[in-house]
């Protein structure tokens, strides 16, 4: 059953739901998405719409399921919520009025309080599981970074110059500091891959050498999914 976006969890019922949510989720922020689009975080209002919902319904998750130490799975709808958090009178009141309390953003290497050490932890399809049970459909492509990319998208590698290229007859690779094989595609590549290997910020159009806009995009999406690269908050 649904209920105005939020679909009742299995075994409770509407009466048993945290206040707010239907405020939260109906929401809207257009100075958020004009400081998204004038920063070139996004391309155009509905990426950023379509971002900042997926934003909310995640932080209802998290209010929802206060047992589970939910994690942000997308670096793009993570940095929406960087820049949500700037303005922080209206991020304040957003999360008063709707969330029954502040929603704290901390970075990944942030100590972690004693509640999140003994909440159950999560995974990318638990997540999915529980968003599919809540809202009634399953994850948007862009929860999938690698999914999202264009030849615009920037993109960062924290491994620059720690990868080496190997090369044999047709074929080139990224070779981690272990020596294992990371990345193996085409000689044709070699100059993509070599730029990738000693560039540490780049967009996939930069991607030098003989190759389609599909193949730079393929390679891009192919090391994200591979955690090589990121997609640039």
């Amino acid at each position: 059953m649904m209920i105005d976006g939020l679909a009742d969890p299995a075994g409770s019922s509407p009466h048993d739901e945290p206040s707010g949510f239907r405020g939260a989720l109906a929401y809207e922020a257009p100075f958020l998405i004009e400081k998204l689009i004038k920063d070139h975080i996004v391309a155009n209002a509905d990426e950023g719409e379509v971002l900042f919902t997926e934003l909310k319904r995640y932080l209802v998750l998290t209010r929802h399921d206060p047992h589970i130490a939910w994690q942000m799975y997308s670096r793009r709808v993570d940095e929406v919520w960087h820049q949500f958090v700037l303005f922080t009178r209206e991020y304040a009141l957003f999360c008063d009025q709707h969330l029954a309390g502040f929603a704290h953003h901390s970075p990944s290497n942030a100590p972690q309080v004693a509640s999140h050490r003994e909440s159950e932890k999560s995974t990318f399809r638990s997540f999915a599981a529980r968003y599919r049970q809540v809202f009634g459909h399953d994850l948007p492509e862009c929860w999938s970074d690698e999914r999202s990319l264009t030849l615009s998208r920037r993109l960062i590698s924290d491994k620059a110059h720690r990868l080496v290229v190997s090369e044999d007859a047709d074929r080139v690779s990224l070779v981690d500091e272990g020596g294992a094989v990371r990345f193996s595609v085409d000689s044709i590549a070699r100059e993509a891959v070599t730029f990738i290997a000693t560039t540490g910020a780049f967009y996939v159009r930069e991607l030098p050498g003989d190759l389609t806009d599909d193949e730079r995009i393929a390679i891009a999406a192919t090391l994200v999914e591979q955690r090589l690269l990121r997609v640039a908050s």
